[in-house]
């Protein structure tokens, strides 16, 4: 069976930012703190027979912006998730927070409560480009929030930094790199801007680089990115040795986690074979409806979609995908996806030895075109 994880979803956030489609609200008049921290108890409950018995290797509470919710709840929800199901003795607990809604003594909080990796959303650390994205923080406050993260007890903590931003030229891209490699994370993500549907971006959308310019900031920022000691382990993340997310790992390797939350999908290969995909009910208010389910989808992963599930995702790291995992992952055997393959060689997306399969430059830079190999 693949390792486990568990996605916590908190969809509250203080303001809706104009691009993201993530399943996120607005905070209006409160938030029911208590009532969602037991719905997200009984909702993993529910979802235990699914489990298999095994163990959390890694847990992420994203958003929204968890760092909305007090260290009390924090705290609160992971000792009732470690009551019913049993942790690593390594595991790996992450918390995404927003530098606007920190402070010194709620990031020691949540580390007492057993956070052990915090991921801030900085996005940017120039002024004007925040204010364009619809940020509730200033650098400062960014700045401020990664120096705390330095000093409170976590394991180690990401920063989250977009490029390709409105207006924005190589140079601003690049003092924002800059800038926040000096704050030491273990990890980067850093990631270029889409425009993504149902967005207020996608509804008046603003004017993004060029092409060539976009393609000068992701070679300069990537040279920049290796000589500080950087390496790049996936499509948008960098980390220092030994310090890749292991849960966003475990997703590209195609493993199986639980998702427990407003809208939170989850992947659980079952001891029959069957790869189960379970989606929660979205909305807060229908999700905490005690006359009704946490569950609004579960269905089986059809056979001939597993293939390009499989590779969509293991395909976005740079490490060798053993050929052993795709039988491993997938319960189907490998000539199921010959025919894929050769596509992908003959393109020179892909090369291949006998135990493994690497993505060659080519493949990475047009990952979308290698992917297509497999639908």
């Amino acid at each position: 069976m693949p390792p486990l994880s568990l996605y916590i979803h908190i969809p509250w956030c203080v303001e809706k930012c104009p691009y993201c489609d993530f399943n996120s609200h607005a905070i209006k008049g409160g938030i029911p703190e208590a009532e969602y921290v037991d719905a997200l108890l009984a909702d993993l409950e529910a979802d235990l027979p699914l489990a298999g018995g095994r163990t959390l290797t890694s847990i992420f509470i994203g958003g929204g912006t968890p760092s909305v919710f007090s260290t009390e709840a924090i705290a609160r929800l992971l000792a009732g998730v470690k009551a019913r199901i049993p942790f690593s003795g390594d595991i790996e607990i992450t918390l995404e927070a927003n530098p606007g809604t920190v402070e010194a003594d709620k990031f020691k909080g949540f580390a007492e409560g057993g956070v052990n990796r915090l991921s801030i959303g900085v996005q940017s650390l120039q002024q004007d480009k925040l204010n364009l994205l619809g940020r509730i923080h200033g650098p400062g406050e960014a700045l401020r929030a990664a120096a705390l993260a330095a000093d409170c007890g976590v394991r180690s903590f990401n920063l989250d930094l977009m490029h390709g931003l409105p207006n924005q030229r190589q140079q601003d891209a690049l003092d924002d790199l800059r800038q926040a490699i000096a704050c030491n994370p273990a990890h980067l993500s850093w990631y270029q801007l889409t425009i993504e549907p149902n967005t207020l971006f996608a509804s008046k959308p603003p004017v993004l680089p060029d092409d060539d310019t976009l393609w000068a900031i992701q070679e300069a920022g990537h040279e920049l990115l290796l000589a500080a000691g950087y390496r790049q382990y996936e499509i948008s993340a960098y980390a220092k040795p030994g310090f890749e997310a292991r849960h966003n790992l475990n997703y590209w390797r195609f493993g199986d986690y639980l998702g427990i939350g407003c809208g939170a999908h989850g992947k659980l290969t079952q001891a029959d074979g069957r790869i189960l995909r379970t989606v929660k009910v979205r909305h807060p208010k229908g999700y905490l409806d005690p006359s009704r389910s946490f569950m609004d989808q579960l269905l089986a992963v059809e056979a001939d979609e597993l293939p390009f599930e499989f590779f969509m995702n293991r395909l976005r790291l740079f490490e060798d995908v053993p050929k052993a995992d795709f039988t491993h992952r997938t319960g189907l055997p490998l000539a199921l996806a010959q025919q894929q393959l050769a596509d992908a060689f003959a393109k020179g997306l892909m090369v291949e030895n006998a135990s493994h399969w690497q993505v060659t430059e080519q493949g990475h830079r047009y990952l979308n075109q290698l992917l297509a190999s497999f639908l």
